[in-house]
């Protein structure tokens, strides 16, 4: 589900003076450190504040523009602004003419993008890329008042946005077939080649990046796109369509259509529809694979995790400690790759919590829009009731609460209504817990003790997910050792939750299928068609 801005190499690409190092340990620092304002900082003037912005324009896209549905009875739902509760915007969902006419208006775009040379293609999206880095601040702040998510964090989820298409805009002038050479002077050769209107359905917990993870490999490949965020988070999506369409792509290229699971239906049935990418639950990931199966259209699942952290007793405790602070606190713990598994060897157990607990009662709660914040508010009332339900089960089942768990109120008085609570970590945590078993998707952190290296890795394995894991530990070669025998498909050393652009990411088991990210994801947006050339007579048998 994605993936997270799990990426803290972001700002280190253009118009950054900051080292990977500088900005981790920086958003660590700042975990540490509630007031402190940093290199992460923005320094300008903010146009936006909690509880301000009101959003009336159509947050739908096509032909080249946004696009007010005909349809006045068609039921609208309110979205809310997290951090003060309060109503953002009307949803409108598109029906079934309107999901036509956005996939006609990508047909329309592939028959014209398609033809166009990878440099051509490769042209506009570094445009695109460049409008992104001087929209910086508004994306962020935007992204912040649909999610809940700190304006530290929207900023480096804009940055993985931009580097992403960077790098797919590269990849675009390097696609290529094979020669092949056969006898008698005949050969034969590869295309790789488009697939035509894809479709992407993203998540809520990183909107634009998302968007953009979805969109810069499929018209790197020269395909175009539809795209339908979450109806809880559906407003910064529409303005990654209006930076594609300055930047010079043909109208179509990438479409918007808001909506809930009808919208995504009609999507994953509509016979003009090539491919189908998802971002989500393991449940609703099933019913997208099951639509796209009946007419054969491949996908890419990005799904839930349950992923361990496993920290070794010869492990630099300082960065054990940070690396599971971010495992699991990141965007109000709502990341499908958190490592909300911590399996900590027991001789270490003691000293391992007093520090873990410390450092989480100092992460500052609050308005998401403030630098100084490192905890936003999560994304929904009833997310937050579900999580905190969580807690409540993990205590009946015999955890032990250290910090945290409870529903938190900021002082300031327009944020009382949002959905806040404080980061919570459980100790005395057994496998068989529904703490331990379920994918929580909040800022809770479950800490186990393990005492062999077999016996971890046979615990870590047992979960039908496998999206992420990690091991802290100063022994290179059981640190690849424990790595080889993980079941997960994005797998950390001495670190969690870095995912840079250049290599893929994904899940083992029913975390999902395919790969996002990296030059691999080339193969998931692209067909090849074998073409063999005859230099000489036929030979034939009849």
């Amino acid at each position: 589900m994605a993936g997270l801005n799990r990426n803290l190499q972001t700002c280190c690409r253009r118009g950054s003076k900051f080292s990977v190092r500088q900005l981790k340990m920086a958003l660590l620092s700042s975990l540490r450190t509630p007031g402190l304002r940093g290199a992460l900082c923005y320094t300008g003037t903010r146009s936006i504040s909690s509880g301000t912005l009101l959003i009336k324009d159509s947050l739908n896209f096509w032909s080249g523009g946004r696009v007010s549905l005909k349809d006045v009875k068609t039921k609208t739902e309110p979205v809310r602004e997290p951090a003060t509760g309060r109503v953002l915007c009307q949803l409108q969902a598109c029906g079934s003419a309107d999901v036509d006419a956005a996939v006609r208006s990508a047909s329309a775009a592939f028959t014209v993008w398609s033809k166009l040379a990878g440099m051509e293609r490769a042209r506009v999206m570094l445009e695109a890329a460049r409008l992104i880095e001087k929209r910086r601040e508004e994306i962020a702040e935007i992204e912040v008042v649909n999610n809940g998510k700190s304006i530290t964090e929207a900023r480096l989820d804009v940055d993985s946005g931009r580097l992403c298409i960077e790098y797919f805009a590269g990849q675009a002038t390097t696609l290529s077939g094979q020669h092949v050479q056969l006898p008698g002077g005949s050969f034969a050769y590869t295309r790789r080649e488009p697939l035509g209107v894809c479709v992407g359905i993203g998540a809520w917990n990183y909107p634009f990046q998302i968007a953009a993870w979805k969109s810069a490999p499929a018209i790197a490949c020269g395909n175009s796109m539809v795209f339908k965020p979450s109806p809880v988070t559906p407003v910064t999506a529409v303005l990654l369509a209006e930076i594609y369409s300055q930047a010079g792509a043909p109208e179509g290229l990438f479409n918007v259509v808001q909506g809930g699971q009808e919208t995504g239906s009609l999507l994953c049935h509509h016979p003009s529809v090539a491919k189908v990418s998802f971002t989500g639950s393991v449940p609703t990931g099933k019913k997208i694979m099951e639509m796209a199966s009946r007419g054969l259209k491949p996908v890419t699942l990005e799904l839930g995790g349950k992923s361990p952290l496993i920290i070794f007793e010869d492990s630099d405790l300082e960065n054990a400690v940070r690396g599971a602070l971010m495992a699991n606190f990141l965007s109000q713990g709502q990341v499908c790759s958190n490592g909300t598994r911590v399996f900590v060897q027991s001789s270490i157990l003691p000293q391992f919590l007093k520090e873990v607990v410390r450092r989480t009662k100092a992460i500052q709660i609050g308005d998401p829009l403030l630098d100084e914040t490192r905890m936003g508010a999560l994304v929904s009332k009833p997310h937050l009731e579900k999580v905190l339900g969580y807690v409540k089960q993990a205590k009946k089942e015999g955890a032990r609460v250290l910090c945290g768990g409870e529903p938190f109120i900021p002082a300031d008085p327009k944020l009382k209504d949002g959905y806040y609570m404080t980061p919570c970590v459980l100790d005395g945590c057994t496998d068989d817990m529904t703490c331990v078993r379920e994918e929580i998707f909040g800022p809770v952190m479950s800490v186990l003790s393990f005492d062999t290296e077999d016996e971890v890795l046979r615990r870590a394995n047992d979960s039908a997910l496998g999206l992420a894991a990690g091991v802290f530990t100063k022994d290179v070669k059981r640190a690849h050792r424990v790595i080889e025998n993980l079941q997960a498909g994005s797998c950390f050393i001495n670190n969690y939750n870095i995912t840079p652009v250049e290599v893929p990411f994904g899940g083992y088991k029913a975390s999902g299928i395919g790969r996002e990210n990296g030059q691999v994801t080339i193969e998931f947006y692209s067909q090849l068609k074998t073409v063999v050339v005859e230099m000489g007579d036929v030979d034939s048998l009849f």
